[in-house]
């Protein structure tokens, strides 16, 4: 269960709004990152755009309404309650799900390296992620269809916007995807430590050719080891509220649902600092973006990215 209720206690808003627009920052950064320049046109990228795009939308709707309606009563009725929890749903499992196509793409990566270019293209990314965003939208309406058809079913007074949020569709939805995840990274974590052994029992370099096929497996569990640190962020975050639902000890508008709440949003702003740590070429693009130079001739083309530090 999830409300909407006027709190006593104020919240410092002035920190909620600030932080509010530094990540909302972020997230067009990344959205320019991946449309600007062309060396971070690839399946991968295209994954992580998705992400970003569903965690904008957290940032530039839920947030602030979330911080908005801390203090006030719900005045906009009982069918845009309806509604609005809507949103929220289509985000949350459009991130739910697009994290299992980013498990999909790594799997495929690491323990399928022959046929990930044949398999995992920028026009099958491009319609799964389609396919992604449409099935969450109307499972979302399935799931709220209850109370579009009755609005205010679990209104107690005038001014509450109270929903049933988590049932049992959507723990079995919600358990499926954390399972796929889970085995698919366990998988992935198992081969590429047999790799990386593998890799530092090779001392020498025999040709060029060798070289750089050692470059690109270094690459791949790079970029394996950041989105799994993605992963594991995405699993922290959603976990305990899917937890605490399931066990039924969670209490409509208590702090702890608050809490929950708003650990389920603070994910949305965890991904792009994710980035910015582990990825050298995410902090290139942001000096491009940052100081203009995106803005010139031919910047599209800008040397962005290297091999050795995908």
């Amino acid at each position: 269960m999830s409300s909407v209720r006027p709190l006593r206690d104020m919240i410092p808003h002035t920190l909620c709004v600030q932080a509010h627009f530094m990540f909302l920052l972020l997230f067009l950064i990344i959205l320019l990152m991946c449309c600007g320049f062309r060396q971070l046109h690839s399946p991968t990228n295209l994954l992580l755009l998705s992400l970003a795009v569903s965690d904008f939308f957290v940032g530039f709707l839920l947030i602030p309404f979330t911080i908005f309606m801390t203090g006030f009563c719900w005045v906009l009725g009982d069918l845009m309650c309806a509604l609005y929890y809507l949103i929220p749903y289509t985000l949350v499992y459009t991130s739910a799900l697009n994290m299992v196509l980013v498990s999909v793409d790594r799997y495929v990566a690491i323990c399928d390296p022959m046929h990930y270019s044949t398999r995992i293209t920028d026009k099958v990314v491009s319609i799964t992620v389609c396919l992604c965003w449409i099935f969450a939208f109307f499972y979302g309406i399935f799931i709220s269809y209850d109370h579009l058809k009755q609005p205010g079913r679990y209104n107690s007074c005038y001014g509450e916007c109270v929903v049933e949020v988590v049932g049992e569709e959507d723990l079995v939805a919600f358990t499926s995807c954390i399972t796929v995840i889970t085995a698919l990274y366990m998988r992935v974590f198992v081969v590429a430590v047999s790799q990386a052994r593998a890799m530092r029992s090779h001392v020498t370099t025999i040709t060029v050719q060798y070289s750089m096929t050692l470059m690109m497996k270094k690459s791949e569990l790079k970029a394996a080891r950041t989105l799994g640190v993605v992963v594991v962020a995405f699993l922290i975050c959603y976990c305990p509220y899917f937890i605490f639902c399931l066990t039924g000890s969670i209490l409509v508008g208590s702090p702890t649902e608050t809490f929950m709440s708003l650990l389920v949003y603070f994910n949305s702003c965890l991904n792009p600092v994710i980035y910015a740590f582990f990825y050298p070429w995410f902090r290139k693009a942001v000096k491009h973006i940052v100081t203009l130079q995106i803005l010139q001739p031919g910047s599209s083309g800008a040397n962005i990215l290297h091999i050795s530090d995908s």
